[in-house]
């Protein structure tokens, strides 16, 4: 038996039921991380409440899901829970896991987005009678945003590999479609060397995207920035 066999290889790079996989991982990538991205917000912003209460269950909800497993966590949701009562499906258990997984994350990388934008600027808007809503949106998510991009960006392939784990709860993804095809044919060099070849080229294209959408995002900030002067004038010219 051949340690290589290329005309494997080339059969499993074109199989059908890897390009599925393939493609399963790259929109469940995104739709998770999206719904995180939602999640993590919404958990950093009430972080950023000035209470004892909201403070506390930031710092629980994000210790909680940074300091179990991923694996653990998926598993519970899909073996666990339903002796609870609630029962979720293959997907269903996938998509809130890696939403909950992720989320503390983007909770973490907002919030410290949000406080590097320098406390002056809000004190100069209250100042000249913005109200808070339009200071968050036009001066202060602008800039945060910038400062989240990169960030956000690594967590999208972490998102990316991550995914890998649902095959655990029998979801068919990349990985589960290449385990479940060298079962039948038993060449796993060839077809894991397929999958690694296609996850290094997502992750490829996704950093070329966020190269470009990072300088498209610099304009972005000048205009920020732009605003952010234009208030401080206007309050120089009030004193």
């Amino acid at each position: 038996m051949h340690v290589w066999d290329w005309s494997v290889f080339f059969r499993d790079l074109v199989e059908p039921s890897i390009l599925t996989g393939l493609w399963t991982t790259v929109w469940f990538t995104i739709v998770t991380l999206l719904l995180a991205i939602v999640l993590g917000t919404l958990i950093a912003l009430i972080g950023g409440i000035d209470s004892r209460v909201t403070r506390a269950f930031y710092q629980g909800y994000v210790a909680f899901f940074r300091a179990t497993p991923l694996l653990v966590q998926l598993v519970f949701l899909y073996s666990a829970v339903p002796q609870l009562g609630i029962r979720f499906s293959v997907m269903e258990a996938a998509i809130i896991g890696l939403m909950l997984s992720e989320s503390p994350y983007v909770a973490e990388i907002v919030r410290s987005s949000l406080s590097a934008v320098p406390i002056a600027q809000w004190e100069a808007a209250r100042a000249v009678g913005m109200r808070p809503a339009t200071i968050m949106r036009a001066i202060v998510f602008p800039q945060a945003f910038r400062i989240a991009i990169p960030p956000l960006g690594n967590e999208f392939v972490r998102q990316l590999k991550n995914t890998s784990l649902v095959s655990v709860i029998s979801m068919t993804e990349l990985f589960r479609a290449t385990d479940s095809l060298t079962q039948s044919d038993f060449r796993v060099l060839e077809a894991l060397t397929v999958a690694t070849i296609y996850y290094l080229a997502v992750t490829a294209i996704w950093t070329l995207l966020q190269n470009g959408f990072e300088r498209r995002n610099s304009r972005w900030f000048a205009e920020a920035r732009g605003r952010s002067s234009s208030v401080k004038t206007k309050l120089a010219e009030q004193q």
